[in-house]
Order: C-alpha cells, then sequence, then structure tokens
C-alpha cells in the first residue's frame, strides 16, 4: 500500500506562534475580581453597552471598574477602520441602537459618576461619522444627570469633521479628547487610515469653535518613537492649543497586532511628564499605565483648577 494512503502518517508540523514578550513588573496587573468589577460589568450587559475597557482590553479595567467608573463605547463595537494597534473589531458595523443615549445616561445615574467619559469607533459608513449620536448622548446626559461633567473621546470624522465638529460643540461636551495616537513618521504603519495633521486640525478647530472646551489628546510610547519624536509632538499639540496631554505604554493586544519596540521606563515617562509641563499644558498624565480616560475625572477637576489659577494670575 502506498504511503499517500497511510493514515498513521504523522501530521506535517504546525508552524511555530509568535512569542509573547515578557512584560517588565512595573506593567502587571492583577485580574479583576472583586464585587464592584462584576456589579459594573453586569450593568454593562443589563444596559446593551459596549465598553472601550473591555474592547481595548486595557490593563486598568480591574481598578476602574471596581470604583464604577466605566468608558462607555457608542456606535457598536465594530470598526471601520483597522489600526495596527488597536483591539477592536473591524468589519462591517450593524445599524446605530436608537437606545443607545437613554443607556448611556441611565449607566451614568447607576453608577453615580461625576465624571463619564464617552468613546466610539470609527463610522465611515455614516454620512456624518457618527456625530448625531454623541450629540444625542451628551443631550441625554445633560437631562438625566445634569451634574455629571461630559468627556469625549471622537475619532476624526474623516471628510466630514468640520460640520461634525460644530454639532457636538454645541451640545456643550466639558472636554474634546481626540488622540494622536504616535508620532508621524509611524501613521503609515500604525495608523494608516488617519493622517496626523488632519487630527492636529480637529483640536485646532474644536479651539476655535468653542474656547471654553477644554482640549486633550494622547499618544502610545514604545512603538519604536525617538524621543525628539515625541517632542515634537508636544509642541504640535500646543501649537493647537491642547490643555491636556497623557502619554502611556503600548501593549501588544495580539500577536498579529504591532510589536512592541520598547517598553518605556517610570522614570523616563516622569521626564516626558516634566517636559510636558514645562511647555505649558494646563494637565499631564505620563505613565506606564495612562490610558485616556484613567482618572479621568480627577484629571478634570485638576485642569479645571489649573486654568483658573492661571487666569487669576494673568489677570492680577
Amino acid at each position: 500500500m502506498g504511503r499517500m494512503n497511510d493514515l498513521s502518517a504523522a501530521p506535517a508540523p504546525e508552524a511555530p506562534r509568535p512569542e509573547r514578550q515578557r512584560k517588565p513588573d512595573w506593567i502587571r496587573v492583577k485580574a479583576p475580581v472583586s464585587k464592584g468589577y462584576h456589579e459594573t460589568r453586569q450593568l454593562m450587559r443589563d444596559l446593551n453597552l459596549n465598553t472601550v475597557c473591555e474592547e481595548a482590553a486595557c490593563p486598568n479595567i480591574g481598578e476602574c471598574w471596581t470604583k464604577k467608573h466605566a468608558t462607555v463605547m457608542i456606535l457598536g463595537d465594530v470598526c471601520t477602520r483597522a489600526c495596527a494597534f488597536c483591539n477592536v473589531k473591524t468589519g462591517m458595523p450593524r445599524m446605530v441602537d436608537p437606545m443607545e443615549p437613554e443607556n448611556v445616561a441611565i449607566a451614568a445615574g447607576k453608577m453615580g459618576l461625576n465624571h463619564i467619559v464617552i468613546t466610539s469607533v470609527d463610522r465611515d459608513d455614516l454620512p456624518d461619522g457618527g456625530a448625531e449620536q454623541f450629540v444625542k448622548v451628551i443631550k441625554a446626559l445633560r437631562r438625566e444627570t445634569p451634574e455629571t461633567t461630559i468627556e469625549i473621546l471622537t475619532p476624526d470624522f474623516r471628510n466630514k469633521m468640520r460640520p461634525a465638529i460644530e454639532a457636538i460643540c454645541e451640545a456643550g461636551p466639558d472636554v474634546f479628547n481626540h488622540n494622536l495616537e504616535t508620532v508621524p513618521r509611524l501613521y503609515p504603519t500604525i495608523r494608516p487610515g488617519a493622517r496626523y495633521y488632519a487630527s492636529l486640525r480637529l483640536l485646532e478647530e474644536v479651539k476655535a469653535h468653542d474656547p471654553l472646551i477644554f482640549t486633550k489628546s494622547g499618544i502610545m510610547l514604545g512603538l519604536g518613537e525617538q524621543r525628539l519624536e515625541v517632542h515634537q509632538v508636544m509642541d504640535d499639540m500646543r501649537s493647537a492649543d491642547v490643555d491636556f496631554i497623557t502619554m502611556g505604554q503600548y501593549l501588544q493586544p495580539t500577536p498579529r497586532h504591532a510589536k512592541v519596540e520598547d517598553f518605556v521606563t517610570p522614570k523616563a515617562f516622569a521626564a516626558f511628564g516634566s517636559i510636558a509641563r514645562a511647555k505649558g499644558f494646563l494637565q499631564v498624565a505620563s505613565s506606564p499605565l495612562t490610558r485616556s480616560s484613567y482618572h479621568a475625572g480627577d484629571d478634570f477637576a485638576e485642569m479645571k483648577a489649573a486654568r483658573e489659577a492661571r487666569l487669576a494670575k494673568q489677570q492680577a
């Protein structure tokens, strides 16, 4: 009998799996097990809400959800972009949920949030990029939980930026965040669907439309950026009058995503933070575990106080 009919023949060896990088001690966190974590998770399920905490595999989820802090991700859980750093699913999204704005407001009330962060997937399939849903969510929160301050973290609204910004600014969020994510040199491989200077222009347009709205942006470190490139991003943000910069360590969600080129030390993050403060940002968050919405409520209160102190000094 020929060898090709021998069912006992050994199967072809599998290709070796990519080796996962070992995280340094300063980036490791404990698995979430608290009662508060499970209560927050159940509330999100009951209200059919998505969170970037889960979808982006945030390392701080245990700490934040224990405190009943969650960053709601509106417009579904499927993104029309495929960024090399992001763990959110890519594909054709489902229809926009008309109950989502009310459910976000219900969640904010039940969690007793003083400050809420609302983000979204990219929705290039929608005529307005999803801006109307941001407006509806802000209005629902203002109606149902008027004491809650609102921070939004938006996509770039490619090819529909100006009307999107006008509509959202009119709704009156307290903080408008849009992340640059990385240095311009790395955009073609890390954020191929976006343009660095278009994102900068978005932040400039927000300030031009309403100077009282705080603007915020962040970058990830560890993707192969150079120190002077990070300094240039800071300067670009200050030129756009950005109030708050966040800097955190990039972590590879799966072996299919962009590789971590470097685990930046806490000392290096502290040095970047000092430089950012010297450049005039009202608020700076710079540490390995910093994420856009990590400690956002406390940071907002400090940023507001910093602006008031700066205005008082100028008037004096």
